[in-house]
């Protein structure tokens, strides 16, 4: 899960994220007969390494911070909302997967049914190599899955569904979906776990500068370009050609300190900036709700990669889910706990039909993220939260700091008196409409 860095990076994220496109790659010659990197090649560089950086983070995060170890489940607190950005709707467990060419990681999945579930695993780079589920897996959603190095043949049971890594290491997150049923979905939690060999062979973490959201990497991202794209392969179709730039800026960056200074201030005038630049113009924004189809597999686009490890490090899949965030209301104003808002679904377009898992609307106070305390201890509401349509059929969610008169109780989310707040709308399993872009929440409408 991502650490606290989530605070500062959530609007960030929230927001939205614009396409990164290639452009020219060539180089202006100098006087010595070498080669100088445009300062496009420079920002390019930056934005396909600092993705893998983030990623790096993390890892030494949980390994050296934390202390989890790899091969080892974290089983998160069931519904905590202790935390930032909690996600009161599932169950998550997490860990680290390492294996090498002689042995394999067993994972075991129990069986599940008429509940949402997936173990997502995911690689150096933040992106989805496979979801674990009954969706993807009819014929044996449950038992036994071997996570092998890809290209070995290590021994594995003869029951078990053969699963290949790119890499020596792999990150899992899974989620089960609580559903009102908190025992039951703690019990399944626990029923994941590994079967681990001796002898596995494991590196540690690269070891990288330390940096912050506040305070990104600087021209240092070149230091080690080597050995961080060799701690783990890219299945971007353009890697080669960005590595190849990521390269040639390191032993530029190498050759003097006049060449240093030029990629140091190239990154700090302009990679950095232009990377905040993309991170605010991020996703498609309607009714005051914001949403981004670019999660889990990124194609060429180091800019979404990059934003998406930023601030949500482990996105899955759109087929998965797709997480709508309400910052403002319909008018573009922020959201406030001073005023009344409703989000009125009509009948045809509630959310119940256009989800084939289950959704959710959780509010959160800002700038901490964090859930707001009310008496209802209400957090959320969701599908199974028993809300109440209106008599035409359509369905009304209620937000303000004491129930609106005429509101029904049962769809009020209780907000924060005189501090602003915002929304996380998440569908799971969204249809085909809501993965097209053709479905949005209904707006957050101002009623004072």
């Amino acid at each position: 899960m991502k650490k606290l860095v989530l605070i500062v990076v959530a609007i960030f994220l929230l927001i939205g994220c614009k396409k990164e496109t290639a452009t020219s790659t060539t180089s202006a010659p100098v006087e010595n007969n070498n080669t100088v990197p445009t300062d496009k090649d420079i920002v390019d560089a930056y934005t396909y390494l600092y993705g893998r950086y983030l990623v790096i983070q993390q890892e030494n995060y949980d390994i050296n911070v934390e202390k989890v170890g790899y091969n080892k489940i974290k089983y998160n607190p069931l519904g905590s909302a202790q935390f930032v950005n909690p996600n009161l709707d599932v169950a998550y467990l997490e860990a680290w997967i390492a294996v090498d060419k002689d042995h394999a990681v067993i994972l075991n999945v129990p069986k599940i049914e008429g509940r949402y579930y997936t173990a997502e695993l995911l690689d150096g780079w933040g992106e989805v190599i496979v979801n674990i589920n009954n969706r993807n897996f009819p014929k044996t959603p449950s038992g036994k899955f071997a996570l092998v190095l890809k290209g070995t043949n290590p021994a594995i049971p003869a029951d078990a569904v053969k699963i290949e890594l790119p890499s020596e290491k792999a990150k899992m997150l899974a989620r089960v979906e609580l559903k009102g049923t908190s025992a039951k979905a703690k019990k399944l939690q626990e029923q994941f776990t590994f079967t681990v060999p001796d002898g596995i062979k494991i590196a540690s973490p690269v070891t990288i500068p330390d940096f912050t959201p506040k305070a990104p990497i600087g021209g240092e991202i070149f230091d080690k370009v080597e050995e961080v794209l060799s701690s783990s392969p890219d299945a971007m179709p353009k890697a080669k050609e960005y590595q190849a730039k990521a390269i040639a800026v390191g032993e530029y960056a190498k050759k003097d300190d006049k060449a240093k200074t030029h990629v140091d201030e190239v990154v700090k005038t302009k990679a950095i900036p232009g990377f905040l630049a993309g991170a605010k113009g991020f996703g498609t924004q309607k009714g005051g709700w914001s949403v981004s189809y670019a999660a889990g597999n990124f194609g060429d686009d180091i800019m979404a990669r990059d934003i998406i490890n930023y601030g949500g490090l482990w996105a899955n899949r759109i087929e998965e889910a797709i997480y709508f965030v309400g910052l403002t209301d319909s008018k573009k104003e922020l959201l406030s706990g001073d005023k009344i808002y409703e989000i009125k679904f009509p009948k045809e377009d509630i959310p119940d039909l256009m989800v084939n898992a289950f959704w959710s609307v959780t509010l959160y106070s800002v700038p901490d993220y964090r859930v707001v305390d009310n008496k209802l201890k209400r957090y959320n509401l969701n599908n199974v939260s028993g809300l109440k349509k209106n008599p035409d059929g359509s369905l009304s969610i209620w937000l303000a700091s004491s129930l609106p008169k005429g509101a029904i109780e049962s769809n009020w989310l209780p907000t924060p008196a005189g501090k602003g707040f915002s929304l996380n709308f998440r569908t799971y399993v969204p249809k085909k409409i809501v993965q097209d872009g053709q479905w949005f929440p209904a707006p957050i409408e101002p009623k004072n």
